[in-house]
């Protein structure tokens, strides 16, 4: 009797003459580079150091694309970035010790962000492993720990033999819901001696799949298709899971209204008649959220952002899908489903009975028009104006990367939409290098990066990047002459601003020393200058000089 991996186990006769005659002059940075390509992977990104450079010639040999960045933490968010819109496993290469820690702010943005990113990192020689003081440039005691608490794994390598079982072990771990960065470290010497190893084989890392129990959708079904006032609050968990259909289709059968998180922006049509948009910061939403008496969270751990800041107190039952098991009930308690979005969707749709409300979409339309009264009420005009004009300039289909600015803050709760940020972990410096990521991923379309000139200040070193590889990302850089939201936070709470106010280039001359084409707008030109650049091939940038406010918040 044949069983099926008694097939895959058995080489052929070709696999058993290329093993016995492996290529010369291979080291331990083939094999990296080897299992990576027989893992699916075709762009790595990352930044060489002295204890990597094995992997980095190993490159040469391969063909793999390699986008280099100038700091390893941008890096970071071009593979954040590229895991993000490709839904694969992003390689990031790295150095030992400084190059290696300057990564972590991105591997926890892509941690908080459910990002596939394969941090694959140099180590001191294996002698020096073990945390003694050796002495070698670099050392830590204990690099691995410095990850621990960010990543979803980690995984260290002494030997060759042991490279492409731990990186399949860190894709699997990676691709596997919830998504998220993993770490891998290799000792120099072991990237570095020569490797009589058969060439790396293609291999599969599938995850397994989050499966719900079928006794909570049951239970979750009878709640939804018997509740009065149902609603979904759709989170990033959606979008990963690919299940946009899937949601708009239950919503459609319950009549229940949704609304997006500002990581799940895209999760659901925006001008649906059941779309409550992603007004979280609002408490009129709020409001209606607590007023339901079946809430279904798809996707979402309710965190601060999502609950417009921990004010959110719902009166109803929470059934809570998440693949996140640390999210599940972590704020409310809930009929808690630990799966994939997609998965548990489609359960719910197979079980659950039609329900119909000709109010629901009614009561969409009252607290959408009481949140524009509310907005209307307040002196922000041109701020409106100026994200309809970006907006009106994006083409379709075209993805953005908003820093940490208040122009973001503001496309969170108004971009009709699709959008990427750094709302996860919230550090500075995202938007330019996560665009750069995205458009290695698809050299073909426009990518938007928008910043502020503090978080443009984090990535001008990249925008050699954009120019060497010639990338097709128009960057607008929001300048207010310094860190603008802290400046109204701090002007809020102690009546004047302290440490925000920067000194900065002229970033329009900045951008020519590069190469790269710059232009100076206004509000009333944006919208003309922004589709030029972003019909243009290549690297571009737009500055618009203007001093925004942010709309008044409803959680204090």
């Amino acid at each position: 009797m044949t069983h099926d991996h008694d097939l895959v186990l058995r080489p052929t006769p070709r696999q058993v003459e290329a093993a016995l005659n492996p290529p010369p002059g291979r080291n331990g940075g083939d094999l990296v580079v080897e299992t990576l390509a027989g893992l699916g992977a075709t762009t790595v990104f990352g930044l060489p150091g002295q204890h990597a450079l094995g992997m980095f010639d190993a490159l040469r040999r391969s063909d793999l694309r390699y986008i280099g960045l100038r700091v390893e933490n941008n890096a970071g968010f071009a593979a954040d970035a590229y895991g993000r819109v490709t839904g694969e496993a992003a390689p990031l290469l790295l150095s030992t010790g400084p190059g290696a820690l300057t990564s972590l702010a991105a591997l926890q943005e892509a941690a908080a962000a459910s990002s596939p990113v394969i941090a694959i990192s140099s180590q001191v020689p294996t002698a020096g492993l073990g945390g003694g003081r050796h002495g070698y440039l670099h050392e830590l005691r204990d690099q691995k720990a410095s990850f621990r608490d960010v990543v979803k794994s980690v995984h260290t390598v002494r030997s060759q033999s042991q490279i492409p079982s731990a990186i399949a072990a860190a894709w699997e771990s990676a691709l596997t819901a919830p998504h998220g960065p993993v770490w891998v470290e290799i000792p120099q010497d072991v990237l570095l001696a020569e490797t009589a190893l058969p060439v790396v084989t293609p291999m599969d890392a599938f995850p397994e799949d989050v499966v719900p129990r079928p006794e909570l959708t049951a239970v979750a079904a009878e709640l939804l298709a018997n509740a009065v006032r149902p609603a979904i609050i759709a989170g990033g968990g959606v979008v990963r899971a690919d299940a946009a259909g899937k949601l708009l289709a239950l919503a459609e059968r319950l009549d229940a209204p949704v609304v997006t998180t500002f990581g799940g922006k895209g999760a659901f049509p925006w001008e649906h008649p059941l779309s409550l948009q992603s007004w979280l910061e609002d408490r009129h939403t709020t409001d209606f959220l607590e007023d339901a008496d079946v809430l279904l969270v798809v996707g979402s751990g309710l965190g601060e952002l999502s609950s417009n800041y921990h004010t959110f107190k719902p009166r109803g039952r929470i059934v809570q899908i998440e693949a996140d098991l640390g999210k599940l009930e972590s704020n409310h308690p809930a009929l808690g489903i630990h799966a994939d979005a997609r998965i548990a969707l489609q359960a719910l749709l197979e079980t659950v009975t039609e329900r119909h409300d000709q109010t629901a979409a009614e009561r969409v339309r009252t607290v959408l028009d009481k949140v524009r009264a509310r907005i209307d009420a307040q002196d922000l005009g041109e701020e409106r104006r100026i994200l309809a004009a970006v907006r009106e300039a994006l083409p379709t289909g075209a993805p953005s990367f908003w820093d940490m600015t208040i122009l973001a803050y503001w496309a969170w709760s108004a971009w009709p939409g699709a959008m990427h940020s750094a709302q996860g972990a919230g550090g500075l410096g995202y938007g330019f290098p996560a665009a750069l990521g995205a458009a290695a991923a698809d050299p073909g379309r426009p990518v938007l990066a928008v910043s502020g000139d503090g978080g443009a200040m984090y990535s001008i070193a990249e925008l050699a990047t954009a120019k060497q590889y010639d990338l097709p990302v128009t960057w607008l850089i929001v300048d207010d002459g310094g860190y603008g939201i802290l400046r109204e936070y701090m002007t809020d709470t102690f009546g004047a601003a302290t440490a925000t106010e920067l000194a900065r280039p002229d970033f329009v001359a900045l951008a020519e020393s590069f190469g790269v084409p710059a232009a100076r707008t206004t509000p009333d030109t944006l919208a003309a200058d922004l589709a030029k650049a972003l019909a243009a091939p290549g690297p571009s940038v737009v500055v618009l000089p203007a001093l925004l406010k942010m709309f008044a918040p409803t959680h204090l």
